[in-house]
């Protein structure tokens, strides 16, 4: 029946029949596989999070029988344990909007079969339920709550699907209406002692960060020395209600329980995450506006712990809950877990649409479940047509190539190559692996770091900071573990004053989708994601050694002396570019997608290891549209790898004069010394120290290269003692 406003209220007592119930938290508390029911209807509430509900063939009008089957549910474990009273609940329509979540989640109805109806007795056989566990817990409970002196053994109280405070005012005729988001407009409950009683300028703030438990205005003189607390008072709602957070009780014992609560609460929030093995949230930078992944330290992780739930223990004084800090053991706990069984997985960020893995595009912003991607775009900004056709693909490719007409490219391959990064740049969150763009030049001033920032920014909006060339493997790690961990669009090492050198983590990173190590400051080990794009640029220098199958050069030969002095059409491309980069990354995403749809015509060419799928989605569409392959400069820095040529003159030199028969390195720097002085040349270069060839080195070289072939020769272990290795040189078909 309606109150005296007119309005409806959920009463228990007012309860007529249920007529179906539904189970919370499907997929995070409750696992769904856990369902042996089929149900009527799966809503999705949040990422991942569904409501399963069961349509009763004949509805239960009695009161007790109702919540005796919604226990024994709580009691199986089947649902939330604050899930109960089902006489009086409210249920998601499938048209909800979750709001508690940041940025609010729409909700998706996955299952709807309204024909799946059940009787009181299926739905108790079919969920396996105890009926009479109800009464066995109930009498647990009162022991245990004897026990504790009544100071009761539930430590979570889930939040209040709707504001207490509003809910009263409305039961109460206070309530007028909503003035925003957070602000409300009401009758104040002193009225009675206005001048006149005015029944105006009197309002209700809901909590916020600044005001936990929310605030209470009333412009009346006679109301100046009131507050919110006064207003809870009068309305007999409880502070820590008021608050509109859950609320998590410390106990001895359950901080197993507590840390499982503190980890779902995060994940709910839709602000925090797990990447490597670290809790992490998105930050803006204040200064460079661009958004970063941060990892939680321990203190933050209690101040947001703090923010999102409200944490009380039992006071014997005050025979009462007080508010707490979250127990420092249970940060401990939460922070340094290795795994988390809540949080979503965060494998990077995008700035623009992003392929899928069946090769279709997401176009909504936001945290994506099935790639663990968080777009940060504004779809509008994007205008990329659903099905292009090739014709739309060759408009594509002619407005990209506008960006790159005044480069001075070696070859047309190099052109082709640039091509392929940017291509590589606007979708590199997608793929598994990629390889790393190198830009190299004669001389100074030839465009090499212009060319990187035109590539970086269909990756990203903002300019990669520049890093320097790690010295050792043990620096690179570090450096790349740090800067990962953040998942930057784009990592660039400019001006290199030597070769690109094949630092064992950089080639891990380059052919590995997760590099691991120890984080500084942090006592466990990580796994960050590699999908990053790799740029460097240098003078004459390039990838040396197992980074050349890893790296595609960009050859760029101004061909004239001073390349400073040119002048050129648009000397505010960069700018043109990132005020109209949207129009840019469509184009790009333009060609790949058309290629997808015109179900990806592969063009006959080398296979490149390790870069499978980059090949289809970079190099494949690009020759489909006449272009040349642009792994050209890939394969002929291979080719021209100064360890590959050293290697196969070795080789050769090693055959010449042993034939098949197994040597020692001794033996051979023996007779090179006597018989072979170009031989024993090519074995100072390889190995010379401090004057003389260092034996081991040598051995440790040719062992490094072992079974590698090169002009159709190999070294092979030919047996030998423990201590001296014996090799031959064998001639491979």
């Amino acid at each position: 029946m309606p109150d005296s406003n007119g309005e409806y209220k959920r009463q228990k007592a007012l309860f007529s029949a249920l007529h179906a119930i539904f189970l919370d938290d499907i997929g995070t508390k409750v696992e769904i596989d856990r369902l042996s029911l089929p149900p009527s209807w799966l809503l999705e509430t949040s990422p991942g999070n569904y409501q399963a509900g069961y349509i009763l063939d004949d509805p239960i009008r009695d009161t007790k029988k109702a919540d005796q089957l919604m226990k024994a549910i709580i009691q199986a474990g089947l649902s939330d344990p604050g899930a109960g009273g089902p006489t009086a609940r409210y249920a998601r329509l499938p048209d909800a909007i979750h709001g508690k979540t940041t940025p609010p989640f729409n909700c998706r109805l996955g299952i709807w079969e309204p024909d799946k109806k059940y009787s009181f007795d299926e739905l108790v056989r079919g969920l396996e339920l105890d009926m009479n566990a109800n009464e066995q817990a109930d009498t647990r409970n009162k022991k245990q709550k004897k026990k504790q002196h009544n100071i009761g053994e539930e430590i979570y109280i889930p939040c209040p699907d709707d504001n207490p405070v509003i809910s009263a005012l409305k039961a109460r005729g206070f309530y007028k209406k909503e003035l925003s988001d957070d602000r409300h407009e009401l009758t104040c409950p002193w009225l009675h002692e206005h001048t006149d009683q005015i029944d105006s300028g009197t309002a209700y703030f809901e909590p916020d960060e600044n005001y936990p438990i929310g605030g209470f205005k009333c412009l009346h003189g006679h109301c100046a020395h009131r507050n919110v607390h006064d207003l809870l008072e009068c309305l007999d709602i409880d502070i820590a209600m008021a608050r509109m957070k859950p609320i998590v009780r410390y106990l001895q014992g359950q901080i197993h329980r507590m840390r499982d609560i503190a980890e779902r609460e995060l994940a709910e929030r839709g602000q925090y995450y797990q990447r490597g093995g670290l809790i992490v949230a998105l930050n803006r930078d204040a200064t460079t506006n661009k958004i970063m992944v941060k990892e939680i330290s321990a203190p933050a992780l209690m101040i947001a712990l703090s923010r999102i739930i409200s944490w009380e223990r039992y006071d014997k004084r005050e025979k009462d809950w007080i508010t707490i800090d979250p127990p420092p053991k249970l940060v401990t706990a939460l922070h340094d877990s290795h795994a988390y069984k809540v949080l979503p997985v965060l494998n990077g960020i995008t700035n623009q649409p992003y392929l899928r893995s069946d090769g279709s595009l997401m176009t909504e912003a936001g945290y994506d479940k099935e790639t663990g991607l968080f777009g940060v775009f504004d779809p509008k900004d994007f205008n990329i047509p659903e099905n292009p056709t090739k014709e739309d693909a060759e408009e594509a490719l002619a407005l990209i190539a506008e960006l790159l007409c005044e480069f001075s490219f070696a070859t047309e391959a190099d052109w082709v190559a640039a091509l392929s990064a940017i291509l590589t740049a606007a979708i590199r969150a997608s793929l598994p692996l990629a390889p790393m763009y190198h830009a190299r030049a004669p001389q100074i001033s030839s465009g090499k770091t212009f060319l990187c920032a035109i590539i970086g920014a269909f990756a990203t909006p903002q300019r990669a900071a520049p890093a320097t060339f790690p010295r050792d493997d043990e620096e690179c790690r570090k450096l790349l573990l740090s800067e990962l961990l953040t998942a930057p669009a784009v990592i660039e090492f400019d001006n290199l004053t030597g070769d690109l050198v094949a630092h064992k983590s950089l080639c891990t990173a380059l052919t590995s989708e997760f590099l691991t190590g120890r984080i500084l400051g942090v006592s466990k080990t990580a796994s960050v994601s590699t999908r990053t794009l790799m740029l460097s640029s240098g003078n004459n220098v390039g990838p040396v050694q197992d980074m050349t199958r890893r790296c595609l050069t960009i050859n760029l030969d101004p061909a004239c002396e001073t390349p400073a002095n040119r002048t050129f059409k648009n000397p505010n491309l960069l700018s043109d570019l990132h005020r109209e980069r949207s129009k840019y990354v469509a184009a790009a995403l333009t060609i790949i997608r058309a290629w997808i749809v015109a179900e990806r015509p592969v063009s006959e060419c080398s296979s490149l290891t390790s870069y499978e799928e980059w090949s289809n989605f970079c190099r494949q569409p690009l020759m489909w549209l006449g272009l040349t392959d642009p792994t050209a400069p890939l394969f002929e820095a291979m080719d021209d790898d100064p360890d590959q040529v050293t290697l196969g003159l070795l080789l050769k030199a090693w055959h010449k004069n042993f034939g098949n028969k197994p040597t020692t390195v001794n033996e051979v720097l023996k007779h090179a010394e006597f018989e072979d002085r170009e031989m024993y040349s090519l074995l100072e270069d390889i190995a010379e120290e401090r004057g003389k060839i260092n034996r081991r080195r040598l051995g440790r070289w040719i062992k490094r290269y072992e079974k590698r072939i090169v002009d159709g020769y190999r070294f092979v272990k030919a047996g030998g003692s423990r201590s001296v290795s014996a090799w031959m040189v064998e001639r491979v078909s």
